[in-house]
């Protein structure tokens, strides 16, 4: 990932014998980098008629990211609503034929399945447009932008790629002689040099 950045790690070394170490605390440089990532790619081809992503901006979970031009299936959409309307009513009319014994079974079963082709049209047509819209999985933060408004993309390009800002980890190599006590649990500090803030972290493994 781009996005990884350097800190000052301040190991607290309290507890650990003085004769072993000279300093109350230990200096390093440690990387911080987010514990999930993300290639956002294409669901559909098409136009990207909306863009609200851009690098380095942070997102919530579910925000909308990317909205494609979806004129076409959306006229789609209502068109197989209205024959999914169309289809009921057929069916109710050949319900009430078939209690006159007006017409056969098979009418009445053929009607029927002409209600359910029509339904599975619009629950199609409905994946497709859920598709139009490229939201956030997570909260967290564009590391890069792949694409611009007004762009065709082909299905299964990329498009973002984020990173999770609320799932941090940070890595850093320490003498093998530390091992002996930097255990698990261990609280240490962090420090930003850069706004010169600190902030409280555990060791996990």
């Amino acid at each position: 990932m781009k996005w990884c950045l350097s800190f000052l790690l301040v190991i607290l070394t309290s507890g650990v014998k003085a004769q072993d170490y000279s300093l109350a605390e230990s200096e390093l440089r440690a990387q911080l980098s987010p514990v999930r990532h993300a290639t956002l790619s294409a669901e559909m081809s098409g136009k990207i008629r909306r863009l609200k992503a851009r690098e380095g901006l942070t997102f919530s979970k579910g925000q909308l990211l990317i909205e494609f031009d979806c004129a076409l299936q959306l006229a789609q959409l209502n068109k197989a609503k209205a024959q999914l309307d169309g289809a009921k009513n057929v069916y109710i009319g050949a319900q009430q034929m078939a209690e006159m014994k007006a017409i056969g079974s098979v009418e009445l079963k053929n009607s029927q399945v002409e209600v359910d082709k029509a339904k599975a049209d619009v629950a199609y047509l409905n994946a497709t447009i859920d598709r139009c819209s490229v939201k956030a999985p997570y909260t967290g933060a564009i590391s890069q932008q792949l694409v611009r408004e007004q762009e065709f993309v082909q299905t299964g390009q990329a498009l973002l790629e984020i990173i999770d800002t609320t799932q941090l980890e940070l890595k850093f190599i320490v003498p093998s002689s530390w091992l002996s006590w930097l255990k698990p649990g261990r609280p240490f500090q962090v420090k930003i040099e850069d706004t010169n803030t600190t902030y409280p972290a555990r060791l996990s493994y």
